[in-house]
């Protein structure tokens, strides 16, 4: 199958023109990988947009990004078109799904332990600003991460905390939290199931 869809044509432009401090060599190879990866998602989802099967592969810069880390002199970087150091991840992506979720568990079975709601909350953002900047997503992915596992996780608590009710204890607080730890674990197997390696 030839690929002739100008969105794709356009997007391995991009990505041609990001990775441009590559050798031709490995330049190719990138464009020949992507190309075959595309043809593969159209063939195994005819359905499917293109512009969610590019979407799927992720910006072409965190693309050139990657591979320019990966040519790299195994320092951790290579030099960007700008002549800046492009530094790939080095932050397994198992890190921030666990700080985003586990601190919840924790301030959830201390309710009453002011220092595990402060540490919660810090391990949390942290887990955040991780997952933002990962190159193991896309952006759709780590803004919808963020807004399940952090946004409105803090939301509800916020409203259930200045609701009056009383956070521990009762039968609804309980509901809530198992609720909330829910929405938390199927946040964190999503995006480890959708992480690029």
């Amino acid at each position: 199958m030839k690929i002739s869809a100008d969105p794709i044509r356009e997007y391995l432009d991009a990505v041609e023109r990001e990775a441009a401090v590559l050798p031709a060599d490995r330049r190719q190879e990138l464009l020949a990988d992507l190309t075959e990866h595309i043809e593969v998602a159209r063939a195994e989802r005819p359905d499917a947009a293109i512009g969610e099967i590019l979407a799927e592969l992720g910006d072409p810069r965190t693309i050139a990004a990657t591979a320019l880390a990966e040519a790299g002199n195994g320092a951790g970087g290579a030099p960007a078109p700008g002549g800046a150091t492009v530094r790939r991840g080095k932050v397994h992506p198992l890190v921030p799904l666990l700080m985003l979720t586990l601190p919840f568990l924790c301030a959830a079975i201390l309710p009453h332990v002011p220092a595990a709601q402060f540490c919660s909350t810090l391990f949390r953002v942290i887990g955040a600003v991780l997952l933002c900047t990962s190159v193991h997503w896309t952006s759709v992915q780590k803004t919808t991460g963020v807004l399940l596992a952090a946004v409105l996780p803090t939301v509800a608590i916020s409203i259930w905390i200045s609701s009056g009710v009383d956070s521990s204890g009762d039968t609804p607080a309980h509901f809530a939290n198992l609720a909330t730890l829910a929405l938390l674990a199927g946040t964190t197997a999503w995006l480890w199931r959708v992480r690029r390696a």
